[in-house]
């Protein structure tokens, strides 16, 4: 029960302090997890967690589309916009036919999207490139 307790208040403190840098990173983080239960879903037949999952991962992805300021990020945010597009795409066709093929087309994008998005906040963290 303590340990419970101790771990909701740790989740709820750490979504509370975080940066909008870091909610971010934690949001992409959730999209790549229930993309994968939703695949897992898939494979299982278990088309209830299937489609709960895929679709947390599309609200995701809703969220970040709604939030990118396109005008301020020119043709960047516009490149993004299109693939935020995209997966959602994926995910609704991968949702509808029950389809674990497309989700394994889109869980490396979604992947992509959390990695560039840790690069950039390191990258603004700490000014360094990795090359």
């Amino acid at each position: 029960m303590y340990t419970a307790n101790a771990y909701n208040t740790y989740k709820t403190n750490s979504v509370n302090y975080a940066s909008k840098d870091q909610l971010l990173l934690m949001l992409v983080d959730g999209a790549v997890k229930f993309a994968k239960i939703g695949k897992q879903g898939l494979l299982d037949k278990n088309i209830k967690i299937a489609h709960e999952n895929i679709v947390k991962t599309e609200n995701i992805f809703y969220e970040l589309m709604a939030t990118l300021d396109v005008e301020k990020a020119g043709n960047w945010g516009q490149s993004l916009m299109a693939v935020y597009d995209f997966i959602v795409r994926r995910l609704m066709d991968a949702n509808i036919k029950k389809d674990a093929a497309i989700m394994d087309e889109v869980i490396p994008l979604i992947e992509n999207v959390r990695d560039t998005w840790e690069q950039a906040y390191k990258i603004s963290r700490t000014g360094i490139v990795k090359k």
